[in-house]
């Protein structure tokens, strides 16, 4: 399916959950939602973890060897404020994204069996859901909160607005991961992330550049207050983490600048980087320059060489044990 706009209006949501309630997070994306469509978006993008938190500087107690019954707790905790698929919080989704006739990005701590998955999602304007990417490899830490995802989750859909799909985070530093997308024809590439370094922003233009797509990058403007009060590494009197200069959190300590912003297929802003407020931050996509980029540069036709190169891409579904009848 080709585009069949000739423009595309997208939003990237740069805010905060209410950590650890997903309700109320839920309500965060109706309204952001809702705000981006009376501007006129199509497409709608929240950051990684938002229903219902990155949990910033917590890795639940865990070290090498020992777990702690409070950590066991909170995981419990975060556990139940994540999203089942299907679940009545997954049609609240889908409800929004229909009510607003928008596709809906969005990124979620997803719950499936005992295990939690770092998850991104996207709704069609009907409210279908059109794919569940799980982050292939969490990183650092994240490994032991979030389990793996597999090959079935690199899909890129082919809709009304163009090929949609995108990686999370550090995925995006995952050579074989983008050329797979990239060999999918993704044109609107999402990439709903945690990292506010300046760096960061220099990959969101060297994959718009090298895969001649659009990239929304989305990140969170979060703040210590965004979490309860009681949370382990910001909890007074004795938090169990603290700052570099080895002083306390305070409420209004940021943990993600944010730095959300939308390049084009040859590597220029369409929307600048905004740090340190939350935001809606908007850009047009005019569709037309998708192929006038690949005049000089298509990563997986003029400019590859499969004689030299190839890649094996395995899409089974990530599932431990079969039952032969």
């Amino acid at each position: 399916m080709s585009p069949t706009q000739e423009f595309v209006k997208v939003a990237a949501v740069q805010a905060a959950p209410v950590a650890f309630d997903l309700p109320k997070s839920l309500a965060k994306v109706a309204y952001f939602t809702a705000e981006a469509a009376k501007s006129g978006a199509d497409l709608v993008v929240f950051p990684e973890g938002f229903l219902s938190a990155y949990p910033w500087r917590y890795a639940f107690d865990a070290t090498i060897g020992a777990r702690e019954p409070r950590g066991r707790q909170w995981f419990a905790k975060y556990y139940d404020a994540a999203v089942a698929i299907p679940s009545p919080d997954f049609d609240s989704l889908a409800r929004t994204a229909r009510e607003n006739h928008v596709f809906l990005s969005l990124g979620i701590i997803e719950k499936e069996g005992g295990t939690l998955y770092c998850t991104a999602i996207l709704i069609d304007r009907d409210g279908t859901l059109l794919y569940r990417h799980r982050k292939l490899i969490p990183t650092a830490a994240e490994r032991l909160v979030w389990g793996r995802g597999s090959g079935d989750g690199l899909i890129v859909a082919d809709t009304e607005i163009g090929k949609v799909g995108g990686l999370i985070c550090w995925e995006n530093y995952m050579p074989a991961a983008r050329l797979a997308l990239y060999q999918k024809g993704i044109e609107i590439y999402i990439a709903p992330n945690a990292d506010d370094l300046p760096s960061w922003i220099a990959t969101m233009q060297h994959i718009a550049k090298e895969g001649r797509c659009f990239v929304i990058n989305s990140n969170q403007f979060c703040k210590v207050s965004d979490f309860p009060l009681n949370y382990p590494p910001f909890a007074a009197p004795n938090p169990s983490d603290r700052k570099a200069d080895g002083t306390a959190w305070t409420a209004d300590d940021v943990l993600s600048h944010g730095g959300s912003c939308v390049v084009g297929p040859l590597g220029i802003f369409l929307a600048e980087p905004v740090w340190d407020r939350e935001v809606v931050v908007y850009a047009e996509l005019r569709m037309g320059e998708l192929t006038e980029a690949k005049m000089d540069f298509d990563p997986v036709g003029s400019y590859s060489r499969p004689d030299v190169f190839q890649l094996r891409v395995d899409i089974s579904p990530g599932t431990g044990v079969t039952f032969d009848d």
